[in-house]
């Protein structure tokens, strides 16, 4: 696990490699190519539209070499830059999908989403296991995202907490969902998508972070 990579050895290195390869085919064809004319039959010589054709092809292939080590020379410059934005991250909290409660030493705040307006809407605080801790009465809230506080007296635990939403107009259910809160740690840079290290001892990627604190 680490937090930068260092990325610009390891590009020149690819793009001397490229380089080389690619002078060695060129290499490689005029040689063939000059063999090819030397011993080619008198009474039938190589027409210029064929000669053509053959340079073409070296061409192509160059190309080809040149186009790939630009764009890894591209992809390793984007996940540097994008290991640099997530160091940022590093002590901020963020919000995901889930139903975490983040508790600390005045309480906790939770997040959540209506799709539509409600009159009554009550959040029950439980242990991981389900065992109700407390609930909360929030009254009437409009459609959209929400967040409350709870103050967690009475309780002195040191439980990972979650909570549940549960919101009616009248007698009719509104759904809701519920977003976790968690801190960043530390940056993953391995493998093939950044990550990040929360305090809860889960990881999350980028495209799951709905916000930053």
């Amino acid at each position: 696990m680490s937090t930068l990579l260092n990325t610009g050895t390891s590009t020149a290195a690819k793009q001397s490699d490229a380089a080389q390869k690619a002078q060695e085919n060129q290499d490689r064809f005029l040689t063939l190519l000059v063999a090819q004319m030397k011993n080619q039959d008198p009474m039938s010589p190589m027409e210029n539209a064929q000669l053509t054709s053959q340079i073409a092809q070296i061409q192509t292939v160059t190309g080809i070499d040149q186009l790939k080590t630009s764009i890894e020379t591209m992809n390793a410059q984007f996940n540097q830059n994008a290991s640099m934005q997530g160091v940022a991250l590093i002590g901020r909290d963020v919000t995901t999908a889930g139903n975490r409660l983040q508790v600390g030493s005045e309480g906790a705040v939770g997040t959540f989403s209506l799709v539509g307006a409600a009159d009554n809407v009550t959040v029950t605080v439980t242990t991981a296991a389900g065992t109700v801790i407390d609930t909360v009465q929030l009254g009437a809230a409009t459609a959209g995202r929400h967040s409350f506080a709870w103050s967690k007296e009475g309780y002195s635990g040191t439980q990972d907490l979650r909570f549940t939403v549960a919101a009616k107009r009248g007698a009719t259910p509104v759904s809701a969902q519920t977003f976790s809160r968690d801190r960043v740690v530390a940056v993953n840079t391995d493998g093939a998508k950044l990550s990040f290290m929360l305090a809860s001892g889960n990881t999350t990627t980028l495209d799951s972070i709905l916000s930053v604190d």
